[in-house]
């Protein structure tokens, strides 16, 4: 198993690509801490773990908070011992114009999006590099790599997501860490149905776009965790500072 032994955070872990990667992450032998701000939710997933025969952790939190991140790392320490993977998952989306965007979603969505990135690297960073190093993904998306429209706050997080991947790679590769996002298309979530709610579109409509690219069709959240998975490990050891993108060919 290519994660045995391992202890590993997720954020954004009781849905979507959260929850499969939190899933893939015990299959491959990984001790979970499944982060979420609906701590039922996460609950949830850490029993899905143990009934599996995995070890699971829930923990209910807010990861634009410094203090919840705090007690995120320091739950994470005393239960599991330390940590060696991060997935840096937990993301919002609202379809706005700059024009339409209030001040306070601006900030919301770079709180969720951005800060909690930095936050949880801020506090994390030095526990895997007290450990020997470690590896940290982080979700950006195609949206972060070119625009997109009626999502301006979204993009521009994204590529913040990005770029900051890249500078944390290069700070703390010395210290045995890697950095890497991981950039999706449209993947079959709940909150890409969301997000023809808040465009007032035919859901059915919407996800029929969605599909439109070269393998004609959305993603699975299965899928992007393979790719999280394969990050996570060993597998990619001399891979830093990377964008991979998983998208069914939407931005080639």
């Amino acid at each position: 198993m290519r994660l045995q032994n391992k202890n590993a955070i997720v954020t954004g872990g009781a849905g979507g690509i959260g929850r499969a990667t939190s899933l893939a992450f015990a299959a491959e032998g990984a001790k979970v801490a499944v982060v979420d701000l609906n701590a039922e939710a996460a609950e949830a997933v850490a029993e899905e773990i143990r009934a599996a025969g995995g070890t699971a952790l829930a923990i209910g939190a807010d990861v634009s908070s410094e203090a919840d991140i705090e007690r995120v790392v320091a739950a994470v320490v005393d239960g599991f011992g330390g940590v060696d993977v991060v997935f840096n998952n937990a993301g919002i989306i609202r379809r706005t114009t700059a024009v339409e965007t209030t001040v306070e979603e601006w900030d919301r969505v770079f709180g969720v999006n951005v800060r909690a990135i930095f936050l949880m690297c801020k506090h994390v960073v030095p526990v895997m590099a007290a450990n020997g190093g470690g590896s940290i993904v982080n979700t950006g998306s195609g949206w972060g790599l070119k625009g997109g429209g009626q999502a301006i706050s979204y993009c521009a997080s994204k590529g913040a997501v990005v770029n900051m991947t890249r500078a944390l790679a290069i700070d703390h590769g010395p210290q045995g860490i890697r950095v890497n996002s991981v950039n999706p298309g449209d993947v079959d979530t709940g909150m890409l149905r969301d997000e023809a709610r808040q465009l007032g579109q035919d859901q059915a409509g919407f996800l029929a776009e969605a599909a439109e690219r070269p393998l004609n069709r959305m993603g699975q959240p299965s899928e992007i965790a393979a790719a999280v998975v394969w990050l996570a490990s060993d597998e990619s050891s001399y891979v830093t500072g990377s964008a991979l993108v998983v998208d069914g060919g939407g931005i080639a």
